[in-house]
C-alpha cells in the first residue's frame, strides 16, 4: 500500500492533492473484522467503464497504456494492498471504494476486469474486480483491496509474491492455478548490447556485495537482462531497488519467477 496514488475520475492525476483524503497515511481497520464471509468476485461480461479507460495517462511523469483487452493477460510480481484512507472515496472507475468488497486496482488491464491472484508464498487465491487504477510504487503490479488481501494472508507484511492471471467472463472456468514457491531477482538494466550488460553486471558486483549477480539472455526479444539474486524477500529488493535508484541506476524493478 505504500506509495498508493489514486486516480480521480477525470483522469487529472496530478490533481491527487494532500487534502483530498482524511487520513494522511493508509492502515487496516482499527478493529479487526472477519473477511471469511465475504465471496470472491464473480466474473460477469459488463461494459467497459465510462471512466478510467483512456489509451494512455501519465502518473509522476510515466506514461501508461491501456490494455485493449485483458484476454491471456498472465503476469508475476509483487502485490500491495489498500485500506482506511481511501475508504468511500471515488476510484478511477467513479465507484466507490470499499475496502471490504473484492477489488483491485491495476496499472494497465480494462476497467473492470476480473483476475485470479495466487499469494506464491501460501498458495491462497482470490478472484477480484479490477475497477480503479494503481499501484504507482515500484515494483508492485497490483493493489489489493484489504479484505482480498486478508484473505491472501498478506496484511502484516504489507506486501506479497503473486500471480496475476485475467479471467474471461465469458467462460469463467478455473484453470490451473500456480502452486506456492518463486524465484525473486532485482532486474537492473535490458541491454541489446551484451558488452553494455556486463558493464553493468560489474558495477553491481561492487555494490551489492554478497548478493549473486548474473548477466541472462531472453530468448523472447533477445536481450541481455542484468539481475541480481536470487533474493530471500521482497523487503531486501526494495531495499536494493533504493540503492540502486541513488547511483542512478534507472528503475530497477522485482522480477517474480
Amino acid at each position: 500500500m505504500h506509495g498508493r496514488i489514486m486516480l480521480l475520475v477525470t483522469l487529472a492525476l496530478a490533481g491527487c492533492a494532500g487534502d483530498r483524503y482524511a487520513q494522511s497515511r493508509d492502515s487496516a481497520p482499527p478493529v479487526h473484522v472477519s473477511v471469511d464471509h465475504i465471496p470472491d468476485a464473480v466474473p460477469r461480461v459488463e461494459p467497459r467503464s465510462k471512466y478510467g479507460n483512456p489509451e494512455s495517462y501519465v502518473v509522476k511523469g510515466r506514461r501508461y497504456r491501456v490494455r485493449k483487452s485483458a484476454a491471456g493477460y498472465v503476469a508475476r510480481g509483487v502485490a500491495s494492498w489498500y485500506g482506511t484512507k481511501f475508504h468511500g472515496y471515488r476510484t478511477a472507475s467513479g465507484e466507490i471504494y470499499d475496502m471490504y468488497a473484492m477489488t483491485a486496482a491495476h496499472r494497465t488491464l480494462p476497467l473492470p476486469t476480473y483476475v485470479e491472484v495466487t499469494n506464491l508464498d501460501n498458495g491462497r487465491r482470490v478472484v477480484v474486480r479490477v475497477n480503479d487504477r494503481g499501484p504507482f510504487h515500484d515494483n508492485r503490479i497490483i493493489d489489493l483491496s484489504y479484505a482480498a488481501a486478508r484473505k491472501l494472508g498478506m496484511i502484516e507484511t504489507g506486501t506479497a509474491p503473486v500471480e496475476v492471471r485475467a479471467i474471461d467472463p465469458k467462460a469463467p472456468r478455473r484453470t490451473a492455478s500456480a502452486r506456492p514457491g518463486y524465484t525473486l531477482y532485482l532486474q537492473a538494466g535490458a541491454f541489446a548490447s551484451r558488452t553494455n550488460a556486463e558493464r553493468l553486471r560489474r558495477r553491481l558486483l561492487a555494490v551489492v556485495r554478497g548478493h549473486p549477480v548474473d548477466t541472462a539472455r531472453s530468448h523472447r526479444d533477445g536481450l541481455y537482462r542484468v539481475r541480481i539474486g536470487p533474493l530471500s524477500s521482497v523487503e531486501l529488493a526494495d531495499r536494493l531497488a533504493r540503492r540502486l535508484s541513488s547511483l542512478g541506476i534507472t528503475e530497477p524493478h522485482v522480477v517474480v519467477h
